[in-house]
């Protein structure tokens, strides 16, 4: 399966490939962002960080089929990468993201979330999505409520930034869809 473009009334979410190296590498390496990430992400970020990442990563995943990763752009301003949202077949662990920081709180990443968690229900036909994040997370914990999402296990994590109280939030195919009636 290709992975499509999808859209919201203020984003496009295109698939990441090689042509999104320079911009994931430009922006990417900023404490605001990976702070929050998995500590398997390199701190500081490599030189070549981001083909490793596309080459090793999101290609492989993508022709597996087992993980889908957007660039997050605004309609009004295409050319520019202004994020990245990912959805994987991994236990416990299915979707994240990050937004560069000037463009965090505009509401990019609620969109982006619940555009592919649409993808994640109604074209893969997933029955749960499971979302792990610290629990000092509050704007990722404000989209996963506002997703209608809820807490099923607290559990200590390690991020980039440290240790942390980490929560599992959890979304059933059936909630999402009654919620979108």
């Amino acid at each position: 399966m290709m992975i499509p473009n999808l859209g919201t009334e203020r984003l496009i979410l295109k698939p990441l490939c090689r042509e999104d190296i320079d911009a994931i590498q430009q922006v990417f390496p900023q404490w605001e962002i990976v702070r929050w990430l998995d500590a398997r992400v390199p701190w500081p970020y490599p030189e070549d960080g981001a083909r490793s990442f596309i080459e090793q990563v999101v290609l492989p995943a993508a022709k597996a089929g087992t993980g889908w990763h957007w660039s997050i752009r605004r309609r009004a301003d295409p050319a520019i990468l202004i994020g990245e949202i990912t959805l994987q077949d991994v236990p416990r662990n299915n979707r994240g993201f990050w937004i560069v920081p000037e463009w965090q709180r505009h509401g990019y990443a609620g969109e982006a979330a619940d555009a592919v968690t649409q993808f994640w229900f109604e074209v893969l036909c997933k029955p749960v999505l499971h979302v792990p994040k610290a629990a000092a997370n509050v704007a990722s914990r404000r989209i996963s409520e506002r997703q209608g999402m809820r807490v099923i296990e607290v559990f200590k994590g390690q991020l980039v930034g440290g240790e942390y109280d980490f929560e599992l939030w959890e979304l059933l195919r059936e909630v999402w869809l009654a919620r979108r009636q």
